[in-house]
């Protein structure tokens, strides 16, 4: 299982990384991480909708009702520009990251 802190330290950038296929609403996106993740990210209602506050308040993100096909009103979220730029930032930050621990992990296997 995947520790909170990095699922709170990755939830930005993976919602982010979510929006850029376009826009959805907050249950999809649920559902959308527990298939990318093979089941390891189990994000719940309370966990995520703060975090689309969050994301939308610091304009990353931008939000509208609908009700497509006649069903029940939903809340669709957005990427914008800036979270577009956003994304770009994370992803580099990310990719740093994750080549700093392949350098380590591939030297650890190699002395060992």
């Amino acid at each position: 299982m995947i520790s909170k802190a990095l699922i709170a330290a990755s939830t930005k950038p993976l919602i982010l990384s979510i929006l850029l296929d376009g826009e959805t609403y907050g249950y999809r996106i649920i559902k959308q991480m527990r298939f990318l993740s093979g089941g390891h990210l189990e994000w719940s209602f309370g966990m995520l909708y703060p975090v689309l506050h969050r994301l939308e308040k610091e304009g990353f993100i931008a939000s509208s009702w609908k009700s497509p096909n006649k069903e029940r009103l939903r809340k669709y979220y957005r990427l914008t520009d800036a979270g577009r730029r956003e994304l770009e930032r994370e992803k580099s930050q990310w990719l740093a990251v994750s080549t700093i621990f392949s350098r380590l992990w591939v030297s650890t296997e190699a002395r060992s």
